[in-house]
């Protein structure tokens, strides 16, 4: 009998701490998982139904609040600007979870960061308003008119300025859009017919298109090209002179490279980046620089990586790296690869490079400010509820160097003469130092259409940048070399006068 109650007693013993054991586990190891778990109600309720700080401007408009209301949930977030900042604040749905600043910054709006809940010993028995207020880089009025302009050109498309001193983003823009409320009310079904809608739009207007979506970048790309032939110094400003020419075929290769609309052009380094001459970087890219310098090149300058953003999942701008085997040479100019007709495309734009706009802005940033990347941010500062300041981004960290400040100097002075005189003269503020590249992506659609880009910054005469910008007018009709001046550079043109000439200038 005793035996029997050993036994007994043993069992209770090993099924006690085996559940001991799974207890800790569940709360202490697995919590993180419960609450990430999407079909734990209760975590989700959690969240959506707690008092959350503001959201607003760099200028103080107040683009995310929470209100109180009666019904099911106690707290309503409420979006008062629609759709003009819903890429980047992003929403927060019972149905559908969170996107954008709302997601990033969870933690510090609910007030649910450690930081924020215990400060001093006081806080485990009062209860006080740990919610902080989230201030964003980005300015209502650059804003309004990365919208306004880019609505005037009847396209959908994308609009990236930021501050290349600091990486701060003046304005992030890409149309469609749409409006968060919908999503982020009381109402359920409403939130799920918005959220199906949305998803069966074929143009993705819930898509941050500006940092999550890649485009060829056409001739925008030819100040890369520029730089790595400079960085490898065998291109100066002056030399060589690319003989005059309608095409350029490419070595290992029998298919041409021409100019649009059969033009004819060559000359030096600042000549063949003011027409956009397509045979003279094509050559540059195939026979003087080569594919190792190239990519490594465009990977410094944040290619095959992902921009470090403070926003969710930016894509992977795509630097091609296979140009196969070397044919002839010692890898000096002349060298012939397997695939140098690739490599002579990838130079100028076309084949399978692909940017975001956000790619784009940072690579005329990074011209603009000697050669340096600032990390961007559209955050710029958090407060608690008394207004004490608990994060700041206002320095800017450094992400990378591009390319040396040499180099930066000549590419600011050759992309001026393209706007002072050549392919992106409509860029021009009056008042200013502007610098502007244009570009014409091909899409390969019957009947023709192209993507419109030009890059650019803009700043004081012989001071430093205040900003660049990148603006993508998407699948414009025909196929000119012109179409980025004529269709993209105005809507850059009307960001920059906002940014430097507008109420928030400063």
């Amino acid at each position: 009998m005793n035996r029997q109650i050993a036994r007994l007693g043993t069992v209770l013993l090993v099924c006690y701490a085996a559940l001991f054991v799974q207890l800790n586990r569940v709360q202490v190891f697995g919590a993180q998982a419960l609450n990430d778990n999407p079909v734990n109600s209760r975590a989700v309720q959690g969240d959506y139904d707690r008092a959350r700080g503001t959201i607003s401007t760099a200028d103080g408009v107040i683009v995310a609040q929470s209100d109180m209301v009666e019904g099911r949930f106690e707290h309503l977030r409420r979006y008062p600007e629609g759709d003009l900042y819903s890429h980047t604040v992003g929403h927060l749905s019972f149905a559908f979870g969170s996107t954008g600043v709302e997601r990033v910054y969870h933690d510090q709006l609910a007030g649910t960061a450690d930081s924020q809940e215990f400060r001093e010993v006081s806080d485990l028995f009062i209860e006080r308003d740990t919610t902080a207020d989230v201030t964003l880089t980005l300015r209502h009025d650059v804003q309004q008119a990365a919208r306004s302009a880019l609505a005037a050109t009847g396209g959908t498309g994308s609009v990236v300025a930021v501050d290349p001193r600091s990486g701060a983003i003046l304005a992030f823009w890409s149309a469609p859009s749409y409006d968060p409320n919908p999503l982020s009310g009381h109402d359920l079904d409403l939130a799920r017919a918005d959220w199906n809608a949305l998803n069966a739009d074929p143009d993705k207007p819930s898509q941050a298109k500006m940092y999550q979506e890649r485009f060829f970048p056409g001739s925008t790309f030819k100040v890369i090209t520029a730089a790595a032939a400079l960085e490898l110094d065998r291109v100066s400003p002056t030399e060589p002179v690319i003989e005059p020419a309608n095409q350029y075929v490419p070595p290992a290769s029998t298919r041409p490279i021409r100019n649009f609309g059969g033009s004819t052009c060559g000359g030096d380094l600042i000549e063949l980046l003011r027409v956009s001459c397509n045979t003279g970087f094509a050559q540059i890219g195939a026979e003087l620089v080569g594919p190792e310098v190239l990519v490594a090149t465009a990977e410094r300058f944040g290619f095959n990586d992902r921009v470090p953003i403070d926003l969710p999942a930016p894509a992977r701008s795509n630097m091609p790296t296979d140009y196969g085997d070397r044919l002839s040479g010692d890898g000096g100019p002349g060298t012939v690869y397997e695939n140098s007709a690739r490599l002579a495309q990838v130079a100028i734009g076309q084949n399978d490079v692909s940017a975001t706009p956000l790619q784009m802005a940072m690579v005329a940033s990074a011209i603009a400010n000697d050669g340096l990347l600032r990390e961007p941010r559209v955050v710029a500062e958090i407060r608690d509820a008394e207004g004490q300041l608990l994060e700041s981004n206002a320095g800017g960290a450094t992400w990378r160097r591009a390319i040396s400040a040499a180099t930066s100097d000549v590419l600011r002075q050759a992309m001026i003469g393209v706007v002072d005189n050549g392919t992106a003269s409509r860029l021009a503020v009056e008042g200013f130092e502007v610098g502007g590249k244009t570009g014409t992506a091909q899409i390969g659609s019957d009947p023709p259409t192209s993507h419109a880009w030009i890059i650019g910054f803009a700043g004081p005469s012989g001071g430093p940048a205040e900003v660049a910008v990148a603006v993508l007018v998407e699948a414009q009709n025909g196929v000119s070399e012109q179409t980025g001046g004529t269709v993209a550079a105005p809507v850059a043109r009307a960001v920059l006068e906002a940014a430097l000439l507008g109420s928030g200038a400063g």
